[in-house]
């Protein structure tokens, strides 16, 4: 996600005369956030909304209001680094901290929000600017640079929304997994201990190359992250033909879970499934997206919420609140995109209410409600009797578009494979030569074969010799002899083996020969 379209900011002057008036504000920021910490409400437990809120964009986003459905929770956007100094904090390089709370009286709206028992957690990166530990090259002055806005604006969470370069810049990375392990490390035993969140791009098959690895160096790191929220978004050309926003979004969910639970078991650190679904949060754009065509509506929010909450997602955001309307007659092309409004007609209802349904917990406690893992079922039992396609072997050798049945799933070969898998956990959906086409269901029943009459060919003779191009039955089943052999059994050929003698004539070959002998007979 990323601020594309900024919106009007204020001039430098007006800053300079604004800054001057609230100077006394602006000295050290608004810090003491704790005296309001008796008027807030009761925290709760359990999977979190939290929607994304553009500080910079024009108009300014009411976040801190009481009447502004919100959700009890937002996610400010972005913390970058200076234009002017790589180790800087700024808003979206317009503002620094103090310059903020001059211009927008940041700090203010912030407390206001914590005074009303709301929760405010800041991201960092985005796609536009580079994110702090991308320029700032000295660990130090970037866990400086970080704490500088962690402990200003009293945050008990942070968002890493990574993207883009820097993303793919992977020195940058490993300084940003060791600062937060750092600040995480110093906070442990406080009051407010650090919750890290880190946000990536997503495709319907799950996280990227780049994004795994991201990951899996804040897992090396030793950051106990409090999950990953993946952008449910901007798909693009990862989109199959035909696969609808709802669907892409769901599948990318799926991908995410089986691959965090892969980086979790690499690291070797022990996580269950529901325990992995906790530490997910899915993040669509809503209305129109950045990519034509992709459009997110009412409906699919709705149909979402339901999968998010059914499947357990501890956290639910949006990109983002400021686009939460209709936008007014005087927009005149919605496939635009806007920071303002979603581009399509919202029929007076907003997004943010229909994702965050069920999600009413804090993310600052998210960690603290226990969860119950369910007991795993019992792997099930093929049984080559009832099975609608052969029962996957180890020895066997499959070729593109094969299907076979392993553990109660039905798999097709993407290419020639022997000795992989199914089900073997993979990070990338490349890694695995199969694809999972489903279960098997109740009343499947084994595929029938085609059978060639007897007579038509002689049938297998241990003693026999064979030569290149015989062929011969067995129960049924044409097999042709690729070189001479002797006492070689052709059973080996039925699971694909290469080293067998013999070829299997597949169901096409086998009527077309029993079609030309019945002609010609």
């Amino acid at each position: 996600m990323s601020t594309r379209f900024p919106g009007r900011r204020l001039s430098f002057v007006r800053l300079s005369l604004l800054s001057a008036v609230v100077a006394a504000v602006a000295i050290g920021g608004l810090s003491g956030f704790n005296r309001w910490e008796d008027a807030r409400v009761a925290e709760s437990t359990g999977a979190f909304f939290a929607g994304y809120v553009d500080v910079t964009a024009t108009p300014s986003y009411a976040f801190e209001d009481p009447a502004v459905k919100t959700g009890g929770s937002v996610v400010l956007s972005f913390i970058v680094a200076a234009k002017t100094d790589p180790c800087e904090p700024s808003w979206g390089t317009y503002y620094g901290l103090d310059e903020a709370e001059a211009a927008l009286d940041l700090d203010r709206r912030v407390a206001r929000m914590a005074q009303n028992g709301g929760e405010v957690i800041v991201s960092f990166g985005g796609l536009l600017n580079d994110e702090l530990a991308t320029s700032c090259t000295d660990p130090e002055d970037l866990a400086d640079a970080y704490a500088d806005v962690i402990d200003r604006y009293e945050l008990s969470t942070v968002d890493l929304d990574i993207e883009g370069e820097n993303l793919r810049d992977t020195a940058a990375g490993k300084r940003r997994a060791e600062a937060m392990a750092t600040l995480q490390a110093e906070r442990a035993d406080s009051d407010t201990p650090l919750n890290v969140w880190l946000t990536l791009p997503v495709a319907p098959t799950g996280m990227t190359a780049e994004g795994t690895a991201a990951v899996a160096q804040f897992l090396e790191a030793g950051v106990d992250l409090a999950g990953v929220n993946v952008m449910t978004m901007d798909y693009g050309a990862s989109r199959p033909e035909g696969t609808d926003m709802l669907t892409a979004s769901q599948n990318a969910a799926d991908a995410t879970h089986r691959q965090l639970q892969v980086l979790y078991q690499r690291a070797g650190i022990e996580i269950g499934p529901q325990a992995a679904w906790r530490k997910i949060g899915l993040t669509p754009m809503i209305g129109q997206n950045d990519v034509k065509g992709e459009v997110f509506t009412l409906d699919d929010a709705k149909a979402f919420n339901t999968f998010a909450t059914e499947r357990g997602a501890g956290r639910m955001s949006l990109w983002s609140l400021n686009r939460d309307g209709t936008c007014s007659e005087n927009y005149a092309d919605t496939t635009v995109v806007s920071d303002a409004c979603s581009g399509i007609d919202q029929q007076g209802l907003l997004f943010a209410p229909l994702l965050g349904e069920g999600f009413d917990g804090r993310a600052a406690t998210l960690s603290d409600e226990p969860v119950v893992e369910e007991t795993p079922e019992a792997l099930v039992e093929d049984d080559p009797k009832t099975s609608p396609y052969p029962i996957w072997s180890d020895v066997g050798t499959y070729r593109e578009d094969d299907r076979v049945v392993w553990q109660g799933n039905v798999y097709v070969a993407k290419y020639w494979t022997q000795g992989d898998l199914p089900n073997d956990p993979v990070l990338q959906a490349e890694e695995t030569p199969w694809t999972l086409l489903g279960p098997v269901l109740p009343n499947e029943r084994p595929v029938p074969a085609v059978t060639a009459p007897a007579g038509l060919y002689p049938v297998w003779d241990a003693k026999a010799v064979y030569e290149r191009g015989d062929r011969i039955l067995v129960d049924g089943k044409v097999f042709e002899a690729k070189w001479w052999s002797q006492s070689d059994s052709p059973e080996a050929a039925v699971q694909g083996s290469d080293a067998s003698p013999w070829q299997k004539l597949d169901d096409a070959a086998v009527l077309k020969i029993v079609e030309q002998e019945s002609e010609e007979g």
